[in-house]
């Protein structure tokens, strides 16, 4: 007994401890019944009466019934509320993000179509991912994805079913099986990375979950597991505890069994059951088909979309050729004005990294491997001129006589390499969907994010300029207008005279491009880093990640000819005024909730310093560590040393490209500024020469001619035109002796420029270990 008792007095005191604290406490829990749910209890927190006298705790203590009994009614009702906001009207939160954010919705399509255009992308093999389709979307049914692998058909426990029960999030893979591969170079060719497998693909929800910003996954993190994943890692492997799980990319293997064909039609030619959203009070026969899409004002809706059939996903290895016609391997570009050693680099990263075949004397008929292209799309003149009947032809002599360009017609490079002329008009008049009803929108083309430049229409002095208009609405300027003002630029020649026009006119081509003929847009201030084959492999279409924002960049552009989702961005774009701007299209997709169809992959893969550079993840930075996307240019001192030491090989290791952002003005190579390819384009490389020598002249002159008392320093149209090409080669110019002294710390950009140059003149491999074959 004694043994018992100071338990029982420990006891009694923290049952006293207890009641004194729920005394103290605010709040106190209480347990009540959920209807319809017999196995779960509501635990809410009521008003704690504690702090109140013992006289008051005396007489509420005979009210507490009634109280309590009120109270759970009220928990009731709220519950009921709270169940219905989040299932029943999950847009209301939409709803007040859009009135609040003071931006008018862009959605012009039906729940109905909306539903249509996801089963024509899943169906046709576009969506090759396990995510969850928005609830939104009110799919009724699960949709088969051939381009996942199959599972097996499962029912939720009814107690995971939401009240929504009727709407289908989860699609259902009926596809072929996927093997990741262990990519490591093997004895004895070890030196270099091997090429990716072909018809490989790169699982990029597992890219995703390892590179995320938006889940706090770090840049450089991210490009040891595209490194090791990718095989770039040849020589260097550091074991790692959790190196399996870095395996990314798979080949696909079809196996004997065959699809389900009992399940809803997805062709986008049957009617779909009405989703699940109803306005409070409305009857259950009376349902609202389009309840929670917030429409764009003032706009109809479209008409019933109309969706080609859909395309049938095929594992590489069951093609009857190496390319797939329905997703030809094009990377895009487009260029405005001269030729520079922009698109220069661009086309040689292009040459240095993917598997062109030009390290083969010949291209095997019987090749396995699809061989890419490089289309680079020239608008000759001011973005809003008219193109002369002629242009093709002037293009092409432009480029003969481009240092820049020439070497690129080299016949060596007739298969892998196309210039092609602009015409925004003829482009425009390509795309079906809005062939017949974007000339209402001519004068108001130039539209980026809302903001439009205005082009009047003026019309052509002769019927032969109307075969193109390079603002698609017959407008031109007059050919006195000053050089340098806005609708006369031909490419931006500094900070302060940026060619906007051409900016805004290449943010609608790359959806047209893409759209038209399939591919993968890139921007001309890209530089490919390594063979995109297994991004390819996903058939899905994705942009990247704005940094540390939620919205697309569409710097890299990756869309499927003539797919639902173009349809739905042309309809979409049209109704808003064919603003294609970023931010525009990111509102696009968010507003019709198929973010989904376009994936924003992390920029870590196109654009790795751009987090740096904006002073995120400066605590682990990757290699090289920019601040500002100038030191790519300008390497600071500190770090000066990597370019030369480490090479190409120590630039962002794993990432696909890198993004320079503009710098159209700023030399790669300031003190070798002309294209250094060997005796093969030793014209091209004189005339460069000739052409630096002239433009140091002229400064020289004019240095000399200006006027005191004003300080200019413009070139007198008298002393350019003294100079002609004899004076020029015979002509000393102070520092510059055809060579001029390189600094002793090379940059970035000067290494890289030098490393592709390197390979064309045969001096050394590409990042494969292949040498060029001429």
């Amino acid at each position: 007994m004694s043994s018992e008792l100071p338990y029982a007095i420990e006891e009694k005191l923290e049952r006293q401890h207890k009641h004194h604290s729920s005394l103290s406490a605010w709040t106190r829990p209480v347990s009540l019944p959920i209807p319809g749910v017999r196995t779960r209890r509501l635990r809410i927190l009521v008003p704690n009466a504690g702090p109140f006298t013992q006289l008051r705790m005396a007489r509420m203590r005979r009210k507490r019934g009634p109280l309590l009994v009120a109270l759970a009614c009220l928990a009731v009702f709220f519950t009921v509320v709270v169940v219905t906001k989040s299932f029943g009207r999950s847009d209301w939160t939409d709803q007040w993000t859009a009135s609040s954010s003071g931006e008018q919705p862009t959605l012009v399509f039906r729940r109905e179509d909306l539903q249509r255009i996801w089963k024509w992308e899943v169906a046709s093999g576009h969506y090759p991912s396990t995510h969850s389709i928005p609830i939104q979307i009110g799919l009724t049914k699960p949709l088969l994805n051939p381009a996942t692998p199959r599972q097996p058909h499962r029912r939720k426990p009814s107690r995971y079913i939401s009240p929504s029960a009727d709407v289908v999030t989860e699609g259902r893979g009926v596809g072929p099986k996927r093997v990741y591969l262990d990519i490591q170079s093997h004895p004895p060719d070890v030196a270099y990375p091997p090429r990716p497998v072909p018809g490989s693909v790169a699982d990029l929800d597992h890219v995703m979950k390892h590179c995320d910003f938006g889940k706090g996954k770090y840049v450089r993190d991210c490009l040891e597991m595209l490194r090791l994943g990718g095989g770039l890692d040849n020589g260097e492997r550091i074991r790692r505890e959790d190196s399996n799980d870095w395996k990314y990319i798979y080949v696909e293997h079809e196996d004997d069994t065959t699809y389900p064909d009992d399940e809803d039609d997805t062709s986008g030619s049957g009617r779909l059951q009405a989703p699940i959203y109803r306005k409070p009070g409305r009857k259950l026969a009376d349902p609202d088909p389009n309840e929670g899409l917030l429409k764009r004002k003032g706009t109809e809706w479209e008409p019933r979309v109309k969706l080609p059939q859909t395309l049938i996903h095929r594992p590489a290895q069951n093609l009857p050729s190496p390319c797939d016609p329905e997703n030809p391997r094009l990377f895009h570009m487009f260029w405005t004005g001269p030729f520079t050693d922009k698109p220069y680099l661009a086309i040689l990263s292009f040459l240095f990294s993917q598997n062109t075949g030009i390290h083969l004397k010949e291209w095997p008929k019987d090749s396995k491997v699809c061989r890419p292209q490089f289309w680079l799309w020239i608008n000759p003149g001011p973005a809003a001129s008219v193109p002369n009947p002629t242009a093709v032809h002037d293009m092409f002599e432009q480029l003969k006589s481009s240092p820049w360009a020439s070497p690129f017609l080299h016949p060596r490079f007739k298969n892998v390499i196309q210039f092609k002329l602009w015409n925004t008009t003829e482009q425009l008049d390509g795309i079906p969907e809005i062939k017949d009803e974007w000339r209402a929108l001519r004068e108001s083309l130039f539209n980026s994010g809302g903001h439009i430049i205005s082009v009047k229409e003026k019309k052509p002095a002769s019927s032969a300029a109307l075969s193109g208009s390079a603002n698609a609405s017959e407008a031109t300027t007059t050919s006195s207008g000053d050089e340098d003002d806005m609708l006369n630029r031909t490419g931006s020649k500094s900070s302060s005279s940026y060619d906007r026009l051409s900016v805004i006119l290449s943010d609608m081509a790359r959806f047209v491009l893409c759209h038209r003929f399939g591919g993968i847009y890139l921007d001309a201030d890209t530089i490919l880093l390594r063979d995109w084959e297994e991004l390819w492999g996903w058939k899905g279409a994705f942009a990247y990640r704005w940094s540390r924002l939620e919205n697309y960049n569409t710097a890299v552009l990756r869309m499927n000819k003539g797919s639902a989702l173009g349809t739905f961005l042309f309809r979409t774009a049209l109704k808003n005024g064919l603003d294609f701007h970023p931010m525009t299209v990111s509102r696009y997709t968010k507003d019709a909730y198929v973010e989904g169809l376009l994936l924003r992959l992390p920029d870590a893969l196109f654009d790795a310093a751009w987090l740096n550079t904006e002073n995120y993840q400066r605590d682990r930075p990757p290699q090289p560590y920019f601040t500002e996307f100038g030191d790519f240019f300008d390497t600071p001192t500190q770090n000066s040393a990597a370019p030369h030491a480490l090479g190409i090989r120590g630039f962002f290791r794993g990432s696909y490209s890198y993004h320079f952002h503009n710098f159209w003005w700023k030399p790669f190579d300031t003190t070798r500024n002309f294209p250094d390819l060997g005796p093969r384009f030793k014209a091209g490389e004189d005339s460069a020469k000739a052409a630096l020598r002239r433009e140091k002249l002229l400064l020289l002159a004019a240095q000399k001619h200006a006027s005191a008392a004003t300080g200019a320093t413009g070139i007198p149209a008298a002393v350019s035109s003294e100079l002609d090409e004899d004076d020029v080669d015979r002509a000393a110019v102070p520092g510059f002796e055809g060579d001029e002294q390189d600094k002793r710390d090379l940059d970035w950009s000067v290494v890289i420029k030098r490393t592709f140059e390197a390979y064309l003149r045969g001096e050394r491999p590409n990042m494969y270990g292949e040498w060029i074959e001429w």
